[in-house]
C-alpha cells in the first residue's frame, strides 16, 4: 500500500479514537478478526483474537452509554485525553503495520489524529449543542455513528 495513504489512514483512525476512545480499537480488532487487515506475525496480532474483539467491543458499548451520563468528564481532561492518545497510538500502529509502514510511525500519526479528534470533536459537539439549542444526547448519538462509520471506512481501505 502507498506510504502516504497508510499514514493518512493511521491519522484517521486516531481521529476516531479522539471521538470515541474505545471505538477505534474495537473496529481495528474486528477488522483483524475478519481478515480485513493483516496483523499476523506482528506484535499486534493479539488484536484479531476473539478475546480482544469481545473486550474492546464491550468497552465501546460501555463508552457509548457512559458518554450520555452527566458525571462523565470532558474528553479534554487528563485521563480521557490520555486514553484517547493511547488508543490512537495502538490503532495507528496497527494500521501502519498493515500498510507496511513502521508501527512507530503509524502510532505517531494515530496519536496526532487522536489529539485532533479529541479537541475537534469536543469543539464541534459543544458548538452544535449551543447553536442548535439541542440536548447533548441529540449530538452525541450522531457523533457515535460518525465514529463507527469512519472507523469501518478506514479499515476497509486495506
Amino acid at each position: 500500500m502507498n506510504f502516504g495513504l497508510t499514514l493518512l489512514l493511521a491519522f484517521g483512525i486516531g481521529i476516531v479514537a479522539g471521538l470515541r476512545s474505545m471505538t477505534a480499537p474495537a473496529v481495528v480488532a474486528w477488522a483483524a478478526h475478519l481478515g480485513w487487515i493483516n496483523l499476523s506475525g506482528s506484535h499486534l496480532a493479539f488484536m484479531g483474537s476473539t478475546w480482544a474483539v469481545a473486550i474492546l467491543t464491550l468497552g465501546a458499548w460501555v463508552e457509548f452509554v457512559a458518554d450520555q451520563l452527566p458525571s462523565t468528564p470532558a474528553r479534554t481532561t487528563a485521563v480521557p485525553l490520555t486514553a484517547r492518545i493511547v488508543m490512537g497510538l495502538l490503532t495507528g500502529a496497527c494500521l501502519g503495520t498493515t500498510g507496511g509502514v513502521s508501527p512507530l510511525l503509524g502510532a505517531l500519526f494515530g496519536a496526532i489524529g487522536a489529539i485532533v479528534g479529541t479537541f475537534g470533536g469536543y469543539r464541534a459537539r459543544v458548538g452544535l449543542v449551543r447553536a442548535l439549542g439541542a440536548p447533548d444526547f441529540a449530538i452525541a448519538i450522531p457523533e457515535d455513528l460518525v465514529a463507527v462509520g469512519l472507523g469501518i471506512f478506514l479499515v476497509s481501505r486495506f
